[in-house]
């Protein structure tokens, strides 16, 4: 082993070699068990095509990876599957964007077909950049299986799946409204729409009576709204049915201002009356709640937008070629001048923002195509409630349910050109004809061939493919060997915010279309494992737009912020956000970013892995684990260079209580860990293996060991040595799921040492669970390591250097402690540096008091301590933390600085107070101590 720990010398070397070695696949065929129980598969959420990697995509697939190693080592058949999406409206806008800045062309200029082929180049090109730095995280995954959402594989099995839910009944074409991005001009999802609060206005509008009644409200209705533009197109005014005020109007008519339309006053119960009015303006073409309340009302529905958000002809001639926003000042303005405008307050809104294009959403009334989600929801909700697939952790069942029980028809088609062209032709009359190909359409309807057929232009929502996942990459609609021994998936690793959009369609689809060979349907997954957010250290959400976002690689490779910015530009990046990111970079690591390696990257993952919805990054803890790999790396060497000698076929071991008790501290750590992967608690996996390893391993056994290494018995030396190598090689196996690279790297040098015989540390067993401990050896232990807690504490508080050998009188010794300290006595006076350990006879001087059971320990501190020097240092300190408490308490009692500063800097500044209280309090006990010897 090198001298000091070097993580770029051992990861890509590893990686390399596993690979090469085809350890990330399943077993051949020949050599498969059957039995279902003996695989374990997970599918990846597959990152877009575009993506590079982030912090989420570290988090998760850290995750997968140890679920995967884990159980490849318990000698399950595993199977991780990859592969990426298409990654619709994201891809396409890379490529215009490319396209326009190398050649000035828009896609229009290429036309479909030359388009696509420029997608597919850059496919080619660029595409495996976040297969590749999965690689660097050291994903264990199949790639020789890698899929992609628009191989031809994949696009069959999507085709197959719609034509068959045509065919059935449940896909369908309809008009509906829908979230339309006017600069992309396409429908997209909910989760492609951003909501954003801001400072906008509500605009108080009079609409007046058509029988000129004056008696009510001055001859006017009164409605206040956010979007006056829309006025134009209303379908009725709306109040609630148990609003007394506005009983004597119910069923009257008002005329629109600007128009010459006349819309009725109706009851519904949509309206809130503690809102503005009371009384609302109903838009069905431009609202979503709005065109409930007109399918309930039969009201006219009038769209005012072209696609471009621009007002149509159903406007005003005015108005008409308007983008929406001047037409909203513009009818302002007429509405004002008309005395239709009663007043304008300031209000704070959420405003829909498209996450691609940047532009605010409209609710737009367009044909589109939707799956009936309901009748496939029925028994992914019983799925669910009968524990088939089951939510770790479990609360976020009751997320799935709320929205599967009210759930709606999903729109499944896009107005882009990249993508799973849907499988509808029309004719010149709009007769729809749905098949897999256009042969296939003629010979099902007899169509001749003078009949034209046209392809519909839509492309398929990119959920649509991605709801098809653990079974496409499988090779279905056929039979295969994969979809018999993986399917159904064990374990899916996701987040919260996709339970809606991509876990329960998988549900529902899988469901529908895969069945067990008695017909009973099968769910895609058996567990579905929740991850909580990665957010930054303040708590923010990461962002492209708050500048705040981290890259992975930067934490393994360490980063030169000189460069930073070019290494932003990737994926075309807008300048203004790259130097944004850039900027926020430097001035949150102002020193650059130190490598550390994936290991510890991985570890802290891990560590973070709690069961909360939100995870903080912490950069103190990545360091942490940095220096426990330089921990481990150290121990091996030492271990090695102490078993230089050893052989393991010559040895006549002999085992000491201190070999015993760490026998039994592995045996614990491992039992804890093994339950603690099964109810996936990877914090717990990650503080069971620091704990064992800084503390069991390396702080006490090696320290343990020394005096036996240093002694004459051979046989002693022997066991301590085969226990310091089995411990160790049995160590490594334990965190290898979570530290591949460093575990793979110190077990290659253990190996040799233990005559082990497999190639590589990642398909070894894993250790198995010994359900035995040695209670007496781990009751000594424990004992004599209290000893010497309670000595060093003593240390560390009078401040008496570890050099000093100093005199420890004992008193009050049990039976049990006389026995053990006859026992360790003289290792005691050696790891203690004491000059003596012995029976205290008559009062005890001035001592300081460690207390082990009912045994005090004293250590007399004449002429150890400066009596004066001491509490003078001691006065110092306490001086200092008491103007830094007083300088904090000041600024908390400032109600300005409360209630104005951010929320995480007061959190911090209360933190800060109650450490340095603390310490303050920790030091004034010491000074009286002191103060009376």
């Amino acid at each position: 082993m090198e001298k000091t720990y070097q993580p770029e010398n051992i990861e890509q070397k590893w990686y390399a070699k596993w690979e090469a070695a085809g350890y990330f696949s399943p077993r051949s065929e020949a050599n498969r068990n059957n039995h279902k129980d003996d695989n374990y598969s997970i599918v990846i959420p597959p990152p877009n095509v575009t993506g590079s990697l982030h912090m989420g995509h570290a988090f998760q697939d850290t995750i997968m990876d140890c679920l995967i190693r884990y159980h490849r080592m318990l000698g399950k058949n595993t199977l991780w599957q990859p592969g990426t999406d298409h990654a619709g409206i994201a891809t396409q806008m890379l490529v215009e964007r490319k396209l326009h800045k190398e050649t000035g062309q828009t896609k229009h200029d290429l036309g479909r077909e030359a388009f696509i082929d420029k997608i597919w180049d850059w496919k080619a090109e660029s595409g495996g950049n976040i297969s590749n730095q999965l690689r660097r995280l050291g994903a264990s995954a199949d790639w020789t299986r890698e899929r992609f959402t628009m191989d031809e594989g994949l696009s069959n099995t999507v085709q197959e799946v719609f034509v068959r839910l045509f065919e059935e009944g449940l896909i369908y074409r309809g008009k509906r409204l829908v979230n339309w991005d006017p600069v992309l001009k396409t429908a997209i999802s909910d989760l492609e729409v951003e909501n954003k609060a801001e400072k906008g206005h509500l605009y108080h509008v009079r609409y007046p009576f058509v029988d000129k009644d004056e008696t009510f409200g001055g001859g006017f209705m009164h409605i206040a709204t956010t979007r006056p533009e829309t006025i134009l197109a209303d379908g009725c005014l709306a109040v609630h049915p148990d609003d007394e005020r506005y009983t004597s109007v119910i069923g009257k008519f008002v005329h629109v201002p600007m128009t010459d339309r006349t819309i009725p006053i109706v009851t519904d119960p949509y309206p809130d009356p503690e809102f503005g009015t009371g009384c609302v303006k109903i838009t069905p073409a431009h609202d979503f709640n709005d065109y409930e309340v007109g399918q309930r009302q039969s009201i006219e529905i009038i769209n005012l937008f072209n696609d471009d958000a621009s007002m149509n002809d159903n406007a005003p001639p005015r108005y008409q070629g308007m983008d929406r926003f001047t037409a909203r000042k513009a009818i302002i303005a007429d509405l004002d001048a008309n005395d239709f405008l009663e007043k304008v307050e300031d209000h704070d809104l959420m405003r829909p923002y498209g996450d691609r294009s940047g532009t605010v959403i409209e609710p737009y009334l367009t044909n589109q195509w939707y799956v009936k989600a309901a009748p496939l929801a029925e028994p992914a909700i019983k799925a669910v409630e009968n524990g088939e697939i089951q939510f770790v952790p479990k609360q976020y069942e009751n997320m799935y349910f709320a929205w599967m029980r009210d759930i709606q028809d999903w729109c499944i088609s896009r107005q882009l050109w990249w993508g799973h062209r849907i499988p509808a032709w029309y004719d010149d009359q709009g007769n729809v004809y749905v098949g897999r190909d256009e042969t296939s359409v003629r010979d099902k309807h007899g169509l001749s061939a003078d009949i034209t057929l046209k392809q519909d232009e839509d492309v398929l929502d990119t959920w649509f493919s991605s709801a098809l996942w653990t079974f496409s990459t499988m090779g279905w609609p056929e039979k295969t060997a994969d979809l018999r021994l993986f399917h159904p998936t064990n374990t899916l690793v996701t987040g919260f915010d996709i339970i809606f959009f991509w876990v329960a369609r998988m549900i529902m689809m899988t469901l529908h279309f895969i069945k067990d060979d008695d017909g009973k349907p099968q769910v895609p997954f058996k567990t579905v494992y929740v991850t909580g957010l990665i957010r930054d250290e303040n708590g923010n959400k990461m962002s492209k737009s708050k500048g705040n976002v981290l890259d992975p690689l930067d934490m393994i490779d360490g980063i030169d912020l000189d460069s930073l910015a070019a290494k932003r530009t990737n994926n075309l990046m807008q300048p203004q956000l790259a130097e944004k990111i850039d900027n926020a970079t430097r001035k949150a690591f102002p020193d650059g970013i130190a490598p550390h390696g994936t290991d510890a990257l991985r570890f802290t993952l891990a560590a973070l892995a709690s069961t909360g919805r939100d995870i903080n990054w912490d950069m103190q803890r990545l360091t942490g684990y940095r220096n426990f790999c330089n921990k481990l790396w150290n121990a091996s060497r030492f271990v090695l260079m102490k078993t230089e000698t050893f052989e393991l076929d010559a040895v006549n071991p002999t085992f000491s209580v201190f070999d015993q008790w760490i026998d039994s501290k592995f045996n614990q750590a491992n039992q804890k860990i093994q339950t603690a992967f099964e109810q996936y608690r990877f914090d717990v996996v990650a503080k069971t293996i620091y704990e064992f390893i800084w503390h069991d391993y390396c702080d006490w056994y090696l320290e343990l060991t020394k005096p036996i290494l240093a002694s004459d018995d051979s046989a002693a030396i022997a066991g301590a040595q085969l226990t310091l190598l089995t411990t160790l090689e049995k160590t490594l196996r334990l965190i290898h799921p979570l530290m591949p690279f460093i575990s793979e790297e110190i077990w290659q040098s253990v190996k040799p040492k233990l005559h082990l015989t497999d190639d590589s540390l990642m398909i070894t067993a894993y250790p198995a669970v010994v359900d035995t401990t040695d209670a007496q050896a781990v009751t000594k232990t424990e004992w004599l390591q209290q000893v010497l807690i309670g000595i060093r504490q003593i240390r560390s508080e009078m401040d008496i250097a570890p050099s000093k050998s100093i005199p420890v009188m004992i008193e009050n010794a049990s039976a049990t402690d006389q026995q053990f300290i006859q026992t360790f006595a003289p290792l005691i006076q050696t790891l203690g540096k004491l000059t003596c350990f012995e029976t205290l006879t008559g009062q005890p001087p001035e001592s300081a008091i460690a207390l082990v059971g009912e045994m005090k320990l004293h250590i007399p501190l004449a002429g150890l301590i400066d009596k004066t020097a001491e509490l003078e240092r001691l006065q110092k300190a306490m001086d200092k933390l008491n103007m830094s408490i007083t300088r904090l308490n000041g600024q908390l009692g400032n109600e300005k600085y409360v209630a104005n500063a951010p929320a995480e800097l007061v959190t911090q500044t209360r933190q800060q107070r109650d450490e340095q209280q603390s310490k303050l309090d920790s030091l004034t006990t010491q000074y009286a101590k002191i103060s009376a010897l």
